[in-house]
């Protein structure tokens, strides 16, 4: 089985070379002219080496009427054609991009389109190359046309690099022809012009025709596709979302728990007779007396009765003097009955608090006995302190007369009116 293998290897490697043989000593075709290469021009990057491909040409190679009617010149009446030069490659290499340089002359004023060479499907120049066998490469991709403008004075220059794969229908060496591609040009008036290149022929040989017994390569290994997961992106940006809107939420709740609250009103101020008459109750029967604290008796007594009047008159009861404390309850209106006696009492008080005098337990008990009447007294019969005066009735009654006729403070039997 090897030795038909190597036979039949034998046999097709003596008709290639007897076919090579053929192709270099035959006359080139009537419709394929070749002109003689220029050995100052720089080989293309991609053709195969330079030991084995001749030097590029800036001439048009090939004059194809057929081709040339795929491609149509447009250029306005009374404007000269621009001028350019060509270089292409000889040699190219089956699927390899062959690559197409143009240098275009124009007015400084125009400019060169790179939409001209992106040729649709379905257009005279892209059936051209199908039929001749190259493909055009994505315009969007790396072997995109590429452009280069340089201005110099009234005159600029544009270098077109245009990048095409020949595609032979058959594997071995062929020889294509490219057909003239368009180039457009746009004025400074807004006019269009359309030029067309030269025909080229290039000698294509399969990438592998210089390997003996060349083995075939697999498929390359895949490549990691990335695709985007539009649920998955949108969920995200949902959730995202959601979190941010739940912290923004979460703050004002807190920030509205930690407000300042506003505090329920206080409860209404105890009358001052009752405040004092719950005093003296206390000193009554705290035990005072038995335990011979007599001046303690007094002392206690008299603040209990100077805060008393104090409150119930609108004056400082305890940092007035007795003369101060006197002035502003005969300044009262209306005036006081038991003024006398209340005048009676403080400078009894004042003459145990400042003489030292020394009272006994008989009139501590009668000390007690005069401040509860003073205030049973006062208490209803009296006006109120200025801030919680009350406004006089239209028919000229006192605040006296009001309080003594309030049906929720009766009098107390004893109390005159």
């Amino acid at each position: 089985m090897n030795a038909r293998k190597r036979v039949l290897a034998l046999l097709l490697g003596a008709l290639s070379f007897s076919s090579f043989s053929f192709a270099q000593s035959a006359p080139p075709a009537s419709n394929a002219p070749s002109t003689p290469p220029v050995s100052n021009a720089p080989p293309v990057s991609n053709a195969p080496p330079a030991s084995s491909a001749p030097p590029a040409s800036s001439a048009p190679s090939v004059v194809d009427s057929k081709n040339a009617e795929s491609c149509v010149e447009r250029i306005p009446s009374g404007k000269d054609r621009p001028h350019f030069t060509e270089k292409i490659a000889r040699r190219a290499l089956s699927g390899h991009a062959l690559t197409l340089e143009v240098v275009v002359e124009h007015g400084k004023g125009e400019t060169v389109l790179p939409t001209g060479f992106r040729l649709l499907s379905d257009s005279p120049e892209a059936k051209a190359l199908e039929r001749e066998g190259f493909a055009l490469p994505d315009p969007a991709g790396a072997a995109g046309p590429k452009l280069e403008r340089s201005e110099q004075g009234e005159r600029a220059t544009t270098k077109v690099r245009l990048s095409v794969v020949p595609l032979p229908a058959k594997p071995g060496r062929h020889e294509l022809v490219l057909p003239p591609l368009p180039i457009a040009v746009s004025r400074a008036s807004g006019e269009l012009l359309t030029v067309c290149t030269a025909s080229h022929a290039v000698l294509v040989e399969d990438p592998i025709a210089n390997t003996p017994n060349a083995p075939p390569r697999g498929n390359p290994a895949p490549r990691r596709q990335l695709e985007i997961w539009t649920t998955a992106k949108h969920v995200a940006i949902a959730v995202l979302i959601a979190l941010v809107v739940g912290a923004l939420g979460a703050l004002l709740v807190s920030r509205w728990l930690r407000r300042p609250k506003k505090l329920p009103p206080p409860p209404p101020p105890r009358p001052p007779w009752d405040v004092a008459l719950e005093a003296l109750h206390d000193i009554r029967h705290a035990g005072l007396t038995r335990e011979g604290r007599f001046a303690e008796v007094f002392d206690r007594v008299s603040d209990v009765l100077r805060r008393y009047l104090g409150d119930r008159y609108g004056y400082d009861g305890l940092e007035s003097t007795t003369r101060e404390a006197l002035t502003s309850l005969r300044q009262t209106t209306p005036q006081i009955e038991d003024l006398p006696g209340i005048e009676g009492f403080m400078r009894d008080a004042d003459l145990v608090k400042f003489a030292r005098l020394t009272p006994s337990e008989g009139e501590c008990l009668d000390l007690l006995a005069r401040a509860e009447s003073i205030v049973t007294r006062t208490m209803l019969i009296a006006p109120l302190p200025p801030p919680l005066a009350t406004e006089a009735s239209g028919d000229g009654e006192s605040d006296s007369d009001a309080d003594s006729d309030d049906p929720a403070e009766p009098k107390k039997p004893g109390v005159g009116s």
